[in-house]
């Protein structure tokens, strides 16, 4: 069995350079113990596999090139937050493969849901497959990609809730505010849920004020919508605690704690490639202490059934969970 080192060293050979001492770091594990009641049943809803990639090859067209990160890393950093379920996302630096989502799905097991990215190569036979595998949407990247075009926008949504209205499935989409604002109305009008990454791309500086921020509230006050509380660091300018965020995610709760789930974002992939770098460089995973990550949420949300409905009830109904 590869080391980590043989893994990364093997990615080499496959074309994806490794520079650098820190390319070595293992994923992010948590270093301060949760102080609340983690209810049973809580699930992170916002993970990421990197997997060998001599065996799970990267998409050409990606932007940035991460470390491995195992299931076996994530099954240690959920047991140290006594985390039971997990939703896997396919990131963007595979494309419309799911072959690694899929591959940290099954060392899961039963207790896993997975996120697909689809193109119009994908069949429905694939999709198929995908749902006895566990699968219960889709995911829109529009941030990584640089799709900030309404009109794009709207485009792709269209097109991927006429494709997930049959099976009952949701939409993800990683994007901004004012792309929020731009398709609400469709979002209105799905018969599918759609379900908005990391606070719906709102900064943390600009407040509960910002533009788009209050069409996202409209959205989780409707019910058509579900946001992850993911992503905290990358949103607030004062990490670790970030409490420029606190307002932001009360808001988003106080709208409909029915239509709030909770992400760590593990293993905090850097999606940009620093300057002076190639796409094919490896990017460390950042290190965050996923442990005082998790204790932010009862600060924003002090009322422990209100936590179990974030961690627990929401997820259960939106992915699918016995």
């Amino acid at each position: 069995m590869l080391t980590r080192r043989g893994i990364l060293l093997a990615s080499v050979a496959a074309g994806v350079a490794v520079n650098g001492k820190d390319a070595f770091a293992t994923a992010a594990q948590p270093s301060t113990p949760v102080n609340f009641d983690v209810p049973a049943g809580t699930c992170d809803c916002h993970t990421h596999i990197f997997a060998d990639p001599t065996k799970f090859p990267f998409f050409a067209s990606r932007v940035y090139t991460p470390e491995p990160a195992s299931p076996e890393e994530m099954s240690a950093l959920h047991k140290a937050l006594h985390i039971e379920r997990v939703v896997i996302v396919t990131p963007s630096v595979y494309g419309p493969d799911n072959s690694a989502t899929l591959f940290g799905m099954k060392a899961r097991g039963p207790s896993a849901r997975g996120v697909a990215v689809i193109d119009d190569k994908t069949s429905e036979a694939d999709l198929d497959v995908m749902a006895q595998a566990g699968f219960r949407g889709i995911r829109l990247n529009l941030a990584t990609s640089g799709v900030n075009d309404p009109t794009v926008g709207k485009t792709r949504f269209s097109a991927a809730v006429d494709r997930m209205t049959p099976r009952k499935w949701h939409v993800q989409l990683f994007t901004s505010l004012p792309m929020i604002a731009a398709i609400k109305p469709l979002v209105l009008a799905s018969p599918v849920p759609a379900v908005f990454d990391h606070f719906g791309g709102a900064r943390a500086e600009l407040g509960v004020d910002q533009p788009g921020f209050s069409d996202l509230l409209d959205l989780v006050k409707s019910g058509k919508a579900y946001v992850k509380l993911s992503g905290a660091i990358g949103a607030s300018k004062q990490p670790p605690d970030c409490p420029d965020i606190i307002p932001l995610a009360k808001a988003l709760i106080a709208a409909n704690p029915e239509r709030i789930i909770w992400g760590s974002d593990w293993p905090h992939p850097n999606s940009v490639t620093p300057p002076g770098k190639q796409i094919t460089d490896v990017t460390p995973l950042q290190q965050i202490d996923d442990g005082r990550l998790l204790n932010l949420l009862p600060v924003w949300a002090p009322d422990a059934a209100t936590r179990k409905m974030i961690l627990v009830d929401n997820p259960a109904r939106l992915y699918g969970f016995a």
